[in-house]
């Protein structure tokens, strides 16, 4: 092995020990330089910035937030949004995968300046068909309600495969408009087919996990149990102490969340129970979102409530209407269903172009997947995960646009395909957010919203 020469010697030193003694001193030198950039960005006296502050997106984003409107159980499209003529002319005739076709009870008439059809279940939000943009050519991987909510929500079937949700990894990615309200809000999620899994955060800190309310509004332990300058203080104290904990080794990454979590808390005591309080709109709204006491005003109360938070800054929010899983009593539980969330579906949009706010917000109508074509039973339709749509408005997409489609009778997607990975892809895209490089890292690998799939649907943005 070849023997290379000491360096020159300076001031009784080689060059090799001056370098050899001082390594361990650059690291600090890059740290302080760090430092520096970041130290004009917080003045004198101020908090450290938290970690909802919103963030630049990717590139220039079409949409700010996006409310979900949530049909927990399937919908079905050929009997309310997916018109097959060929069904009602083929009924009762075998399918091409078995079974007994079955026609559509329900009328369609097509509606606005695109022709659109609608079934008489939805006449209000049949007069903003040209607002709608339809992603008609939707698939998904499994039939299973459970699995299939929770990958709609999280991009991932299995429950044991715990990844953050849609709404956990838009918080990660651009934090959130309102320091004072939560940036994250999911009305009524359903207990069940995953439940808390589909609005956490799995791996991700948990400040980016949804925040649970009813629909009507409450929210446990919101209210102060003491003044507010005497529990500032007693903040102050539980949080210093947490932050010593958390600077020492070992400490649990879950501290930086439970700080967050009580600043955020400490906030929405003042804000939030006004901004749930709906009772303070005037009559005219209550009555065109079609509020009412009970189970049968549960989803316009919600949809009221997600235009006052999305107006409020919060960068996403949920609403679900459960009970569309019909097996059987197909014809009344669509009636039932369908008048439930007709009109106050309708509203929220009127409202939303009306305050201006359907120029930034994004709003997603949808079910976990699909029903089949054919009858099950008497009165009722199987699972469908190979054809089914859903529909878009507002931020970023083309009004009175259909993408996709599928067969003749509604069964599989043959025409602009998308995988729930594609629409996710795609949601993130319209908020400003690159898919693929919107990662986490954990147990050693980047993780992401998306996986190792999907695919843009530009077609659909305006």
């Amino acid at each position: 092995m070849p023997k290379f020469p000491d360096l020159p010697i300076v001031d009784g030193l080689s060059r090799r020990q001056v370098l050899k003694s001082a390594g361990t001193g650059f690291g600090m030198l890059a740290l302080a330089g760090l430092l520096g950039e970041a130290a004009p960005r917080v003045r004198a006296g101020d908090a450290a910035p938290g970690p909802l502050i919103p963030k630049a997106p990717h590139f220039p984003a079409k949409a700010k937030r996006i409310i979900f409107l949530f049909m927990n159980g399937a919908m079905s499209q050929m009997d309310t949004f997916d018109y097959k003529p060929k069904l009602q002319a083929d009924d009762g005739k075998v399918g091409p995968g078995g079974g007994s076709l079955t026609a559509s009870k329900f009328k369609f008439a097509q509606h606005g300046e695109t022709g659109t059809w609608v079934s008489e279940l939805y006449p209000n939000v049949a007069r903003y068909v040209d607002k709608l943009c339809f992603i008609r050519g939707l698939h998904t991987d499994t039939p299973a309600h459970p699995e299939a909510v929770i990958q709609l929500h999280t991009g991932a079937a299995l429950s044991s495969l715990t990844r953050p949700s849609l709404g956990a990894w838009l918080l990660y990615g651009l934090g959130t408009e309102n320091q004072d309200v939560p940036g994250y809000v999911t009305i009524n999620p359903p207990a069940n087919f995953g439940g808390s899994v589909n609005y956490g955060s799995a791996f991700l800190p948990a400040h980016f996990q949804g925040t649970r309310i009813s629909d009507v509004g409450y929210l446990p332990n919101i209210q102060a149990h003491a003044a507010s300058s005497l529990q500032r203080r007693q903040i102050d104290l539980v949080q210093a102490m947490n932050r010593d904990l958390g600077a020492t080794p070992g400490a649990p990454d879950q501290l930086d969340g439970v700080i967050a979590s009580y600043e955020l808390a400490f906030k929405m005591q003042g804000k939030v129970p006004e901004l749930l309080d709906i009772s303070k709109e005037p009559q005219s709204v209550l009555d065109a979102y079609g509020v009412q006491p009970g189970p049968a005003g549960s989803f316009a109360r919600q949809c009221l409530m997600a235009r006052r938070l999305s107006e409020a800054g919060v960068r996403f929010v949920e609403v679900a209407q459960p009970g569309w899983d019909h097996h059987t009593n197909l014809h009344n539980g669509l009636i039932a269903n369908s008048k439930a969330t007709d009109q106050p579906t309708a509203a929220l949009l009127a409202d939303l172009d009306q305050r201006g706010l359907l120029e930034d917000t994004l709003v997603l109508f949808g079910s976990e997947f699909g029903r089949q074509p054919t009858s099950q039973g008497a009165d009722g339709r199987d699972h469908n995960i190979t054809g089914y749509p859903m529909w878009l408005a507002g931020a970023g997409v083309k009004p009175g646009f259909s993408y996709g489609g599928t067969d003749e009778y509604g069964l599989n997607a043959v025409e602009g395909r998308m995988h729930t990975n594609d629409l996710h892809a795609t949601l993130l895209a319209l908020m400003g957010l690159d898919h693929t490089k919107l990662t986490y890292r954990y147990a050693g690998r980047d993780f992401r919203l998306t996986d190792v799939a999907g695919q843009v649907a530009t077609e659909i943005f305006a």
